[in-house]
C-alpha cells in the first residue's frame, strides 16, 4: 500500500508522466528510475523484453509437457479449490 502511495507522487516529477497511477509496471519503473536508468524509452522495450520471456518459457513448458499452446482461462480462487478438494476425492 505504501508504494500506492509515495510512486504517484515521485512519479509526478518527470515531467513526461501526466496521470501517474501506478499499475503493474509502476513498481518496477520506479525501482529502474532510482537504480539509474533515467532513459524513460527503454522502459518499454525492458517491459516487453521480459513479458516476452515469460512467455516463451510458458510455450517450452508447455510444448515439453505435450500440452497446447494457449492462454488458460481466468478462475477464481474457489475454483481451484474445488478442483483440488475432487481431485483428493478420485485419489
Amino acid at each position: 500500500m505504501n508504494l500506492f502511495e509515495v510512486i504517484p507522487e515521485q512519479l509526478k516529477k518527470i515531467k513526461k508522466i501526466k496521470n501517474p497511477w501506478p499499475n503493474v509496471d509502476a513498481i518496477s519503473g520506479s525501482m529502474l528510475y532510482h537504480y539509474g536508468l533515467k532513459e524513460l524509452s527503454f522502459y518499454t522495450v525492458l517491459f516487453a523484453v521480459s513479458r516476452g520471456i515469460g512467455l516463451t518459457a510458458q510455450g517450452v513448458i508447455n510444448k515439453a509437457m505435450m500440452n497446447p499452446l494457449l492462454r488458460p482461462k481466468t478462475v477464481t480462487t474457489a475454483e481451484i479449490k474445488k478442483l483440488v478438494k475432487s481431485s483428493k476425492k478420485e485419489s
